[in-house]
């Protein structure tokens, strides 16, 4: 049996104690705030804004791919440093402008709390902007964890953050889902041997086509169906 249908079976027979979220693309649509800060860090370098569409792609793996992407191979050291520091600073005092939670976000948490279930943050955002916009838009005690792309040495797709959170919770693999809207979810699920559900309203669904999730689902609600008829 290959990995994906063994993730499916397991997925099927035992119900849940920890659900894991991605943050961006998932639990909040962040696409504008971030654009606009990345274009804001452009612009303090003397370079033309890109397109927001473009700057969506480049979401998922951390600042540090952000502002590498954002600038292009042709960027020096100094210009990514002076780019990320701007970057970081504008985004700050940003981060909340427009970003807003997915319909039906905050009750669907609430169901999935108010089951007994244990939910976590993991991220790649910095674990600051992480826990600053979970907390703005009024979510941040529904979560047992908020981790970001800092609270560990590696970032996903590494499975340390699925397995530190597991550890912490007290739950199996079989006991855990992450949840997320691109391949990036997908590939740490794969590394931490946790089944993974996507969502295909967010930033990335078309990487779903090379790193499929076990299960798809179109809005929050769904999520939670799912996980409370499991």
């Amino acid at each position: 049996m290959d990995a994906v249908s063994d993730a499916i079976r397991k997925d099927k027979v035992h119900p849940l104690k920890l659900l894991i979220f991605d943050l961006d693309g998932t639990l909040i649509d962040s696409r504008l705030d971030l654009a606009n800060s990345v274009n804001a860090a452009r612009l303090h370098l003397d370079m033309p804004p890109l397109p927001n569409e473009t700057v969506y792609s480049y979401v998922g793996n951390g600042v540090d791919a952000l502002i590498k992407r954002s600038l292009g191979d042709g960027a020096s050291e100094r210009e990514l440093a002076r780019a990320k520091e701007f970057f970081l600073d504008y985004y700050r005092a940003h981060m909340l402008d427009f970003t807003t939670l997915y319909p039906a976000t905050t009750e669907s948490l609430q169901r999935l709390a108010g089951a007994g279930m244990q939910l976590a943050i993991l991220t790649n955002k910095p674990v600051r902007f992480s826990t600053a916009i979970a907390e703005g838009l009024g979510i941040a005690p529904l979560f047992r964890h908020i981790y970001g792309g800092n609270s560990f040495e590696q970032k996903k797709p590494h499975p340390i953050g699925i397995e530190t959170l597991c550890k912490e919770i007290g739950a199996s693999r079989d006991e855990c889902v992450m949840i997320g809207d691109s391949a990036v979810d997908v590939q740490t699920a794969r590394n931490a041997r946790v089944p993974v559900w996507g969502v295909s309203y967010g930033f990335q669904p078309e990487s779903f086509a090379l790193h499929p999730p076990d299960w798809l689902g179109h809005s929050m609600s769904e999520v939670a169906d799912r996980a409370l008829v499991r």
